[in-house]
């Protein structure tokens, strides 16, 4: 086997182990993302379902089901959004 290849062998067995709980010496890195009230979030930047949906990039029932506590946002989505709660313009700015 090549170097690389003994690398990447070595970060899956250590992967492996990170799952079965055992010390592996692993940096894990937790970010907290706040939870979002998309519904509150988007009245705050003073614009429509649809036009809130097109400037964040997601369909139109994605943000209904946010706003109605059907689903959550995850990842990006998320962090986008608690961005957005922080400063509600951003939106605007960014788009014109």
């Amino acid at each position: 086997m090549s170097e690389a290849n003994d690398s990447l062998m070595e970060g899956l067995n250590e992967a492996l182990a990170f799952a079965r709980g055992e010390k592996t010496g692993a940096i894990v890195h937790h970010v907290a993302v706040p939870t979002v009230d998309v519904a509150r979030i988007r009245a705050e930047t003073g614009l429509s379902q649809t036009a809130f949906a097109k400037s964040i990039g997601v369909a139109k029932g994605t943000l209904l089901n946010w706003e109605q506590g059907r689903r959550r946002p995850t990842g990006p989505a998320q962090v986008l959004l608690a961005m957005i709660a922080r400063k509600p313009s951003l939106v605007r700015e960014l788009l014109q």
